[in-house]
């Protein structure tokens, strides 16, 4: 009546093994253990191109009890280097799902483990910081051993670290295209269900995609932008021929500093005075474009609860959060201050130009997965360039 698991291990380069049971593809995966805090939004979390070469850990228990469908993925594959969770849900319920998460993990040559005390392996994070890993899920009616055993840790101590790695080459566009989707609505007035489509554009924004989010060019087309999305190393003055309203810098996975080349398109656009808008990654860009410099975390911020505090208003939101690097606060020139803070660490979470119409928020406001609370940042971004055009 109940599936048999193959066996499935998790080593860390710290030496320490988890045992529990595969699901997913066979084989091998290798990449740095970070753990997320969400309750909801796997599927969304697993696409984003930001979790690239990083094995996701889940505090939440039961994952895969929603299935997954065809419509809330934030980009053409499964970024996730592999997924680490405790209970696989046998039975799967939702109205919009099509396949169970384990289908889904095997379909796109994901390994990944279940049964695993994410617990345990969330207090060592927490303690030891953010370390590379392997997991290991053998075929069917093969047994662990130790040399196994051995062999997965050998191949966690290997794995490169994130430190000094541009990962955008791996993740962003090879070719421009346009963006004209908007936002899911359950029932539109017309009867419609799903996404919609642009009709009445406003306004031209550049997207430079570093490993951009779907759902963040729908919040954009949902506020009247046509969106060209362009390649990462698209110089600057291609960007600005293709005349802009605005140009916005993408979430990405990976360190922001070997990324020169989005820096110095970035710091030209801002000297033009091109209304500028980044987010994740593209917020780090704007920063070290303007003087400013990054570090990494010691385990960085994954989840949907993070409270951030806006200090022109003293707002405080609970946002989405996936970044390992962050902008160093006391680093900033006087061309940059401080618009947000999290109120788990304070550490820098927004930032803006004091000179140019440009700012950048360290969080991912378009709740895909996460809280709505800080989708006002796409109005602002949306007000900036109508002043600009006046």
């Amino acid at each position: 009546m109940f599936p048999v698991f193959a066996p499935a291990i998790l080593a860390l380069a710290d030496g320490t093994v988890f045992e529990g049971v595969a699901i997913g593809a066979t084989g091998q995966t290798t990449g740095e253990v970070v753990f997320n805090t969400a309750m909801t939004g796997y599927q969304e979390i697993l696409t984003d191109p930001s979790y690239r070469q990083q094995i996701v850990t889940f505090t939440y228990p039961h994952i895969g009890n929603v299935g997954v469908n065809r419509e809330d993925v934030e980009s053409g594959a499964v970024q996730a280097a592999g997924l680490i969770i405790k209970d696989l849900p046998l039975l799967y319920s939702n109205f919009r799902a099509e396949q169970s998460l384990d289908e889904y993990l095997r379909a796109h040559g994901i390994v990944a483990i279940a049964g695993v005390d994410t617990r345990a392996l969330t207090r060592r994070l927490r303690e030891h910081g953010a370390q590379n890993g392997a997991i290991v899920a053998l075929p069917q009616g093969q047994a662990m051993t130790d040399a196994v055993r051995a062999e997965a840790v050998a191949a966690a101590r290997s794995a490169p670290s994130m430190a000094g790695r541009d990962l955008v080459q791996e993740v962003t566009t090879p070719n421009a295209y346009e963006w004209t989707e908007t936002e899911w609505r359950l029932q539109r007035a017309d009867g419609t269900r799903g996404y919609g489509r642009l009709r009445e554009p406003r306004f031209h924004v550049v997207a430079m995609d570093f490993g951009v989010k779907r759902n963040i060019l729908r919040m954009l087309a949902e506020r009247g932008c046509c969106v060209t999305v362009v390649p990462a190393k698209t110089p600057a003055s291609e960007v600005l021929a293709l005349r802009p309203d605005g140009v916005f810098l993408s979430n990405g996975p990976g360190d922001p500093a070997p990324c020169t080349y989005a820096i110095a398109t970035a710091a030209q656009i801002i000297e033009r005075g091109v209304p500028t808008f980044g987010i994740c990654l593209g917020h780090q860009i704007l920063a070290l474009a303007s003087g400013a410099r990054t570090f990494k975390m010691k385990f960085g911020h994954h989840g949907a609860n993070h409270p951030v505090q806006d200090l022109d208003t003293g707002r405080v939101s609970i946002t989405s959060q996936n970044h390992g690097f962050a902008v160093d606060a006391f680093s900033l020139p006087s061309t940059l201050r401080a618009t947000h803070v999290s109120l788990f660490d304070g550490t820098l979470q927004g930032i803006a130009r004091t000179d140019r119409p440009a700012f950048g928020f360290q969080g991912h406001p378009e709740a895909s997965p996460g809280p709505h609370d800080i989708a006002y940042l796409f109005d602002r971004f949306v007000a900036l360039m109508a002043a600009a055009g006046k």
